[in-house]
């Protein structure tokens, strides 16, 4: 098991939390198997930026980042050298730490 530390967002967990991630699985699923409703428009198919995550930690872990999800992250809101869209980052053996952004472009859109 490889530990994932979420980082407090307000409306997703409020005080922060840490995890255990099964290696394989990606940081989108295993947020969601543990209470965390990550935004994920698409269903984890790779064709939004609603589950952006920066990787604080533990990013070169996560391998490298396909064609089709780079293209996506440059609309993500709030891009940072670090950012991976949730689905598409497998979560490997080294400890992460996630910072889910305060918002993404859907909460962009419906509350500004």
């Amino acid at each position: 098991m490889t530990r994932i530390q979420v980082l407090p967002h307000p409306e997703y967990c409020p005080e922060g939390k840490t995890l255990e991630a099964t290696p394989g699985d990606s940081v989108c699923e295993t947020l969601l198997e543990h209470g965390i409703e990550i935004e994920h428009a698409c269903e984890m198919a790779c064709a939004c930026t609603t589950c952006h995550v920066v990787v604080r930690e533990g990013f070169a872990s996560l391998g490298e980042l396909d064609e089709s999800e780079e293209d996506l992250l440059d609309r993500a809101w709030g891009l940072e050298p670090q950012s991976r869209l949730s689905c598409q980052a497998i979560v490997g053996q080294q400890p992460l730490v996630i910072d889910i952004p305060r918002y993404s472009i859907n909460h962009a859109k419906e509350r500004h």
